[in-house]
């Protein structure tokens, strides 16, 4: 008998206790409604609401995310009108209200949106919320924007993703932001960008497809798409794009060097080779190219055919020391190649032809020794240059 009084008991108090939780719940919102209907105070409604959101049983109330929303769009309206008196008024908080509009509108749509008890989904506030977060819309750009200036780059990113999140948000299934807004590409890029000076590799690619639409910044796009993917050191996908960059930019002076210097780590000349020709179709005098070209000839240890690529250069009167270099490495290699019985006169040619270009680079590039210096000492001792051997000699030992 105690224990069914006990259970009554128990089941009282509940009731009493929900009796109670529903009273308060409705008297502040009713105290909401009265603020925002005053036309003044909207942040105190705001923080009425934000508190019944704290206890769980209300977290899941339309009613009190309805009222959330219209007392943060007065303050909105609010500051709005301050700009437009040109009163003072805070430009981030002015932003702040719009981002946490949108928070707001998502959370409850989704509420707007559950299916009742037969599984029938019937949103009645979609319409209404949806044009008014419409023509806010606009004020996220800007708020990315107006972070992007200040170098304030995770604030402008969450700016940018809110923008672009607008598109595939049930809530604005009947705009078509996905196919009417020309500014998505734009945003998209402003966020890889963002991302990208956060060094946050994977922020940086999530929306790199829709950036790369921007055709005006598609250039600077797949740079921040690389530098993600060699930050994530996944290097097939680095040298994709930088190949994807190449055929889109091929005188571009980040992709070309960079794809290069990554085929010829990995051994792959012949992928080396094939892309300096495809830059030189596109520019044969073009200085770096036909460097490249050199290059990846004298990798090959074709150096007859480098020296075709490094003399066009030396005639053209580069300033490019490096040239002169990789003309002397490559008549030295000619000269080891020979056999030093049957090709003296040979061998002496090659030495004497790299001497000139190997001196030139010396002056050209003075703190260079560990290059120079080794080869000029087997150029002056096979020449039996005395003197200037001598020279090299102590610099050498020193």
């Amino acid at each position: 008998m105690i224990r069914i009084i006990n259970r009554y008991t128990t089941i009282i108090i509940l009731v009493i206790g929900c009796c109670l939780t529903v009273t308060a719940q409705r008297r502040q919102i009713g105290e909401a409604r009265t603020i925002i209907k005053s036309g003044k105070n909207y942040d105190k409604a705001e923080l009425l609401m934000t508190n019944l959101l704290k206890d769980s049983a209300n977290r899941d109330n339309k009613r009190v995310h309805e009222i959330w929303l219209l007392s943060v769009q007065k303050q909105y309206e609010q500051a709005n009108e301050r700009f437009y008196m040109k009163k003072q008024q805070d430009t981030a908080q002015f932003f702040s209200l719009v981002r946490r509009m949108f928070t707001i509108a998502f959370r409850l749509d989704s509420l707007d949106a559950r299916p009742d008890k037969k599984g029938r989904v019937a949103p009645d506030l979609r319409q209404s919320v949806s044009r008014d977060m419409a023509g806010y819309r606009p004020n996220l750009f800007s708020g990315g924007s107006y972070y992007l200036r200040k170098s304030d780059y995770p604030r402008a990113y969450d700016y940018f993703e809110t923008y672009i999140d607008c598109a595939r948000q049930p809530l604005f299934t009947t705009q078509h932001f996905d196919s009417t807004d020309t500014r998505l590409p734009e945003a998209a890029y402003w966020a890889t960008y963002t991302a990208y000076r956060m060094q946050n590799p994977v922020l940086a690619l999530r929306y790199h497809k829709l950036a790369l639409l921007d055709s005006v910044k598609a250039e600077y796009t797949y740079q921040y798409i690389a530098e993600a993917w060699r930050a994530l050191s996944d290097d097939s996908m680095y040298v994709a794009t930088l190949r994807d960059g190449f055929t889109r930019f091929p005188k571009s002076t980040y992709f070309f060097p960079r794809l290069m210097d990554s085929y010829s780590q990995g051994g792959h000349y012949d992928k080396a080779l094939k892309t300096a020709d495809e830059a030189l179709a596109i520019d044969s005098l073009n200085e770096f190219f036909l460097f490249a070209k050199s290059v990846v000839l004298l990798n090959m240890e074709q150096y007859a055919q480098s020296l075709e690529y490094t003399n066009r250069l030396i005639a053209m009167d580069t300033k490019m020391a490096d040239v002169y270099y990789n003309a002397g490495r490559a008549y030295l290699n000619i000269a080891l190649r020979m056999d030093s019985r049957r090709h003296k006169k040979q061998i002496r040619k090659m030495y004497q032809q790299a001497l000139q270009p190997l001196e030139h680079y010396r002056q050209l590039a003075p703190t260079e020794k560990d290059k120079w210096g080794p080869a000029l000492y087997r150029v002056y001792f096979n020449l039996n240059m005395g003197k200037q051997f001598d020279e090299i000699d102590k610099i050498l030992k020193k």
